[in-house]
């Protein structure tokens, strides 16, 4: 297949300009001119045609196929036919009024094994995505890592394996090289905790692995390949606007006791300052080391060079949130968040306890509150107040069903997405430079260990037959983002 050519008019789109001020009160919270409304989806949950055009297995092809890991064993073989039908996808996101897409890059598609050249094959179909995106007016941000690691990189060694992250760094030079003449946008990893904790940790993520030691291992070489990623990036894309999204978790005690402020900090080491530590500042605190020496010797894992490799300068860091987490130092855990695996997600932590308070919850189970985000924005601005933020996930997963009008009406996540945008808006007015708000998810998708039960998408999907359906929350959230503003509360 020959690879497809962007025109020159649809060039070098779309860079993050710093925003203007907001506008004047009309009884609504606008939001800055230029702040990016957007939808954010991943390869496997939405693409499909997992054996078509050279692609080989990822680490979810594998775990879906083994027994019991997966919801009624679904798989992301078919998904929502995104591959043949991103036309049609690209053409809702228009007709809504979004201004930005952030998707992501199937490594196996575009590089089968994680070794060796590109598959033109699969970058044609990006090339093809980002065309038709920029057609309609619609900034393309890439993410290069949602998790679908190459099979054969995990019969390597996956994340644990130091060559992992060097694997990246190539692959992503091939990307950049593919896409750098479409695409500025630039986003190395998505939820790095999730891939290194989930997946070598508690096992509920692929490949489903359950050693503590692993996980600390597996987060550092992915610190380590964003370090790679962002250097070939920069390398091909001189102009490249580049980001990391991680799902920082805004962690409070239970009580004001100092038992329990302890346990939140055993956590926000493990959650949150593994990755922003070395990425922000170019380093690993001291406690976080200290929590974890008995697992891994951290001088021998952090060579020299590496970290400042991975403290590689950025142009934006993306926040994914969805619910803060309640720690005590003891009792039994009520919350289950992150799933129940074989193993704990929080090495050297592992006896902390998680708590579910009283209150809404989305279908997952998970608290609503948004000042946790308001909180999130706040913190990681007072850490690197030079650094732009974008909101690169938050939605929230609803029992969604057509009624026998055919309407998809979600009233839920229309007030979850107004309660959150205005924490946002908040921090916009509170001098916290946040450029853009990315809905989770533009469609219902594959989720994961929960297969198809869960929907999180504005947009319907019926599974069986492809149809996709505009809910309520599409034509609030398309509404706001032409306006660029949403209703005060209470209005």
């Amino acid at each position: 297949m020959t690879s497809v050519g962007a025109s020159p008019s649809l060039r070098r789109p779309g860079l993050l300009a710093a925003p203007r001020s907001l506008p004047a009160d009309d009884g609504l919270l606008h939001f800055p001119s230029g702040f990016l409304w957007g939808a954010a989806t991943s390869a496997y949950q939405i693409e499909g045609a997992a054996d078509e055009d050279g692609r080989t297995p990822s680490i979810w092809d594998t775990f879906c196929a083994t027994p019991g890991k997966v919801h009624h064993g679904d798989t992301g073989a078919i998904a929502v036919d995104h591959y043949h039908r991103f036309r049609e996808d690209v053409a809702l996101m228009r007709d809504l009024g979004l201004t930005a897409y952030r998707f992501s890059i199937s490594w196996p598609r575009v590089q089968p094994t994680g070794h060796g050249p590109a598959v033109e094959r699969g970058f044609d179909f990006y090339r093809r995505l980002v065309d038709a995106l920029l057609e309609a007016g619609i900034t393309p941000v890439a993410t290069l890592y949602h998790w679908d690691l190459p099979q054969e990189l995990e019969d390597g060694g996956g994340w644990p394996a130091r060559d992992t992250a060097e694997r990246f760094g190539a692959y992503a030079a091939l990307a950049a090289e593919a896409l750098g003449d479409r695409v500025t946008c630039w986003t190395t990893l998505n939820e790095p905790w999730c891939s290194a904790f989930l997946g070598y940790g508690s096992g509920v993520h692929a490949p489903g692995r359950t050693d503590p030691a692993d996980a600390l291992r597996a987060a550092h070489h992915l610190n380590l390949g964003h370090g790679r990623a962002a250097a070939a990036i920069r390398a091909a894309v001189p102009d490249a606007r580049l980001s990391v999204s991680l799902n920082l978790h805004q962690v409070r005690p239970l009580t004001d006791s100092a038992a329990d402020a302890e346990a939140a900090r055993r956590i926000d080491a493990v959650g949150n300052r593994i990755f922003t530590g070395p990425m922000l500042h170019g380093r690993y605190d001291e406690d976080l080391l200290a929590d974890t020496a008995h697992l891994v010797d951290w001088d021998e894992l952090v060579r020299p060079g590496d970290l400042a490799a991975v403290h590689a300068p950025l142009d934006s860091v993306g926040i994914n949130y969805y619910t803060p987490a309640w720690v005590s130092a003891d009792g039994a855990s009520t919350s289950t968040t992150h799933g129940t695996g074989g193993g704990s997600p929080w090495p050297g932590s592992e006896s902390v306890a998680f708590h579910q308070p009283e209150g809404p919850a989305s279908s997952m189970g998970w608290p609503i509150d948004a000042t946790g985000l308001f909180d999130l924005l706040s913190r990681v601005h007072g850490e690197r107040p030079d650094l732009p933020l974008l909101i690169t996930e938050n939605g929230m997963a609803c029992e969604d069903y057509p009624n026998p009008e055919g309407e998809v009406r979600d009233p839920e996540r229309v007030g979850y997405l107004h309660d959150h945008l205005a924490a946002v808006h908040r921090a916009i007015s509170s001098g916290i430079d946040v450029r853009g708000y990315f809905q989770w998810s533009l469609l219902d998708n594959f989720e994961w260990a929960y297969g198809y039960a869960k929907r999180f998408g504005m947009i319907y999907v019926d599974f069986a037959t492809q149809r996709r359906t505009l809910k309520s929350s599409a034509h609030w959230y398309g509404e706001a983002a032409r306006k660029g503003a949403i209703p005060r509360p209470g209005n």
